[in-house]
């Protein structure tokens, strides 16, 4: 079993209420390989809403306490990132998964690449805030990029 970000399952979840559905994670859960989850949706943010970005490192800093998430007016929805990682890892623990597959550059899933906390475009490395959890309790994470067609 796998878990799998909810907008490449062409679920209307990401910030600007858009999906990125990608066929390879839809059949993925139309065979029941893998669960779908939006960790930002689990924290309770609203869909849409502002664009974040973390700020002051990524998702292991976030986890630590030295960087927060901000979104684009200045408010920090950090606790609300840090809400929907724990709920994505207790979905992932129910459901016995072992791997992630979650899209790339998100605040919250981005698996190698996130935005740089500037709202300027610019990608660094760095892991999102869930992406970074499910890695500290053994989960393999990978991104959609990564995938075999």
């Amino acid at each position: 079993m796998r878990l799998v970000s909810a907008c490449m399952t062409g679920t209307p979840c990401r910030y600007n209420g858009q999906a990125k559905p990608d066929p390879r994670v839809i059949r993925l859960v139309e065979h029941q390989e893998a669960i779908a989850v939006c960790p930002e949706m689990l924290g309770g943010l609203s869909t849409p809403r502002r664009p974040a970005e973390i700020v002051g490192g990524d998702g292991d800093d976030v986890l630590d306490g030295k960087a927060r998430v901000i979104d684009e007016s200045g408010q920090d929805v950090t606790e609300a990132f840090l809400a929907g990682a724990h709920q994505a890892l207790k979905l992932a623990q129910a459901a016995g998964a072992r791997e992630a597959i979650l899209k790339e550059f998100s605040p919250s899933c981005g698996c190698a690449t996130i935005y740089d906390g500037t709202f300027s475009g610019k990608r660094q490395a760095g892991t999102g805030v869930t992406a970074a959890l499910l890695r500290r309790y053994g989960i393999t994470v990978r991104s959609e990029l990564a995938l075999e067609e």
